[in-house]
């Protein structure tokens, strides 16, 4: 069975793109790793990528082109300080040169060395062959984007089957009804049965660790969203709506670190609207960062990477005045372990399945953990997460340009809005009359995605893409 982490599920990155931007980056990442394994990385002559599919469809729009870049120089999404990330692409491209994996200068051309090829490739919609001339040889390594930063090689047939990770957990996980089984058997909550698995791989420390700095990250994104004038890049001209929506809403308490920043949040007001407006305004604070090319969470992806956090915001500035590190740990282990739920019974790939797969599959992920963490039961988190999911079917990827922006942005509020709701639903209701489980609308979803028309799977051929122009903006 695939071994899949929370931290699979939760990775800090850039943006805007988990399987555009993210992915080919860390696939960059791993050709160069391939290459050295080989002995031939001293050896390479000259290097180029081509771009296939969905890939190369949105690619500009998703700074597919700057993430390969930014990988073949050997930088790191989680560390590479993000103002750096124009000067570093304004250099290969001024002077047609890469310092590859930062140890060897290549000649590179970005116009004529990556290609953007309409054709897609049969194994999956984001495919990207990358070749390396060695002793006047080409040498060829394909690689695929298959949604959330993950990627796998053409190893075999079903894609969904490609392992990543190598482990063994003590309690294998597929489907929710296995899970609820081991909720009832160890008589632990959801939120236990994922950190022992969770332990089996790592000391406990470490998962603590981890978790903190993948909230932190939330956190500051948030803030630095909710902070930042203007407009995005790209060439759609959005304003920024996160900071005036801040502006109207927070009290006069100062602040000046994103923790004191919670406190004053905690100490305006309260009523339905304003709730409302403070949970779109964190979501649209993070997906604003993502498009501007900021560090983010992928929670499953970049482009619905608004949902999670603002849902767990609303938990600790509304919902709980106390809570603490102890809730934001359960509310990210359950939201890990309903995330691959679907990784492993559909898709989180946009490019496969349509937004879906992405703002319908947070949105899953966040109901089911603020259930949690509002006492409910562990079938209670999983009929939260179906009714989050049951009304995102069919939901379509058409992104204005190309560009994370134009109904991205908006579609996290929205994703976000609706999980608070699902929860709220899922804890007046008994189990025992639900009608439609988890796995049953995991797989509807899945199957959903295959009969999807492809111009609605992130290829902007279809929908809003081509019902908007940029001249009309």
């Amino acid at each position: 069975m695939e071994c899949i982490s929370v931290f699979d599920m939760l990775k800090i990155g850039v943006g805007p793109s988990s399987s555009h931007t993210l992915g080919p980056w860390r696939a960059a990442e791993r050709w160069i790793k391939e290459l050295k394994t080989a002995n031939k990385f001293d050896k390479v002559e000259a290097i180029s990528v081509d771009l296939y599919g969905s890939l190369s469809l949105t690619g500009k729009g998703h700074a597919t082109d700057f993430a390969i870049m930014l990988g073949l120089s050997g930088a790191d999404p989680e560390t590479i300080p993000t103002e750096h990330i124009n000067s570093t692409i304004a250099a290969i491209k001024n002077t047609k040169t890469i310092r590859f994996n930062n140890e060897k200068t290549l000649a590179f051309n970005p116009e004529t060395d990556i290609v953007f090829n309409k054709k897609f490739l049969p194994f999956h919609a984001n495919a990207m062959i990358f070749t390396a001339l060695i002793n006047g040889r080409k040498s060829k390594s394909t690689f695929y984007s298959i949604g959330g930063g993950f990627v796998v090689k053409e190893e075999r047939t079903n894609h969904k089957r490609n392992f990543e990770i190598k482990c063994t957990f003590p309690y294998p996980i597929e489907k929710g009804t296995e899970l609820l089984q081991f909720c009832k058997n160890l008589n632990l909550p959801i939120s236990q049965v994922v950190l022992e698995n969770e332990k089996s791989i790592r000391e406990e420390e470490k998962i603590d660790s981890e978790l903190k700095r993948i909230w932190d990250t939330m956190l500051e994104c948030m803030y630095i969203g909710c902070h930042t004038e203007g407009h995005l890049p790209g060439g759609l001209n959005v304003r920024r709506r996160a900071y005036d929506m801040h502006q109207n809403l927070k009290s006069g308490k100062p602040y000046t670190t994103p923790v004191e920043w919670i406190y004053s949040i905690r100490d305006t007001e309260v009523k339905f609207r304003q709730i409302i407006k403070w949970v779109s305004c964190f979501a649209l604070a993070v997906n604003e960062v993502n498009a501007s090319l900021g560090r983010v969470v992928t929670a499953p992806t970049n482009g619905s990477a608004g949902v999670i956090p603002a849902v767990l915001m609303y938990y600790l500035v509304i919902e709980n005045h106390d809570g603490d590190f102890e809730d934001i740990k359960r509310f990210l282990l359950v939201a890990g372990e309903i995330g691959s739920i679907f990784k492993k019974g559909a898709t989180i790939s946009a490019a496969m399945g349509g937004c879906q797969a992405e703002i319908g599959v947070s949105s899953a992920m966040a109901a089911g953990a603020l259930t949690e963490l509002l006492g409910g039961t562990p079938e209670q988190v999983l009929v939260a997460a179906e009714i989050a999911m049951e009304h995102h079917l069919g939901l379509t990827c058409d992104p204005i340009g190309g560009l994370v922006q134009i109904p991205c942005i908006e579609r996290n509020a929205m994703g976000a809005i609706k999980a608070i709701n699902a929860a709220e639903l899922a804890l007046d209701t008994d189990p025992n009359n639900v009608k439609v489980p988890l796995d049953k609308v995991v797989n509807t979803m899945w199957e959903t995605a295959k009969d999807m028309n492809t111009k609605y799977k992130e290829t902007s051929e279809g929908g809003l893409a081509v019902g908007v122009h940029l001249t009309d903006c």
